[in-house]
């Protein structure tokens, strides 16, 4: 990888998706959404500045273990924009994540769980199966792929049949 001299500030788009391996789209998206900048010549081309590419090595660190670009932009938005993010910046950020990776594997292994239960059966059953109903709130009083209109369940605010809420 070629090293950028030390006189040169800023790099070219080009230059950027080479040296951080991130496709030139890549980084076209990621600054639409906020998470790098550049500023443009006054032929409109965008010019990055050398800190961008370790921000982009964050980004794309932090995407590899599922964290969310909503989330990466917060957390680069509480740096100063010029300053690259240090190692502390990622111990600090990566701790905070880890309860929120802890729990998506803990909801990722349920789920796991239950497809083995429904490879198991092969069923699918809508009375008992989480993967085709998940977070049924009248799983325990009702079966079915739709809710009907019983005594005592209908009134203001209960889904209807065909409403595909339930």
């Amino acid at each position: 990888m070629p090293q950028i001299p030390e006189k040169i500030h800023e790099l070219t788009v080009g230059r950027l998706a080479a040296r951080s391996g991130a496709a030139v789209s890549a980084l076209h998206f990621y600054e639409s959404k906020g998470l790098i900048s550049s500023r443009r010549t006054s032929g409109n081309q965008r010019r990055y500045t050398r800190d961008t590419l370790r921000r982009v090595a964050f980004i794309r660190a932090a995407q590899r273990v599922g964290i969310p670009l909503a989330t990466i932009r917060g957390a680069l938005a509480e740096l100063p924009q010029e300053r690259t993010p240090t190692r502390e910046d990622w111990a600090h950020l990566s701790e905070v994540w880890r309860t929120e990776l802890d729990e998506r594997i803990k909801q990722l292994n349920r789920l796991r769980d239950h497809l083995t239960d429904c490879i198991g059966c092969g069923c699918l059953s809508l009375d008992t199966c989480v993967l085709s109903n998940p977070d049924d709130v009248f799983g325990d009083r009702l079966t079915g792929s739709r809710l009907l209109t019983e005594k005592g369940l209908s009134g203001p605010g209960t889904p209807q049949a065909g409403t595909g809420t339930a």
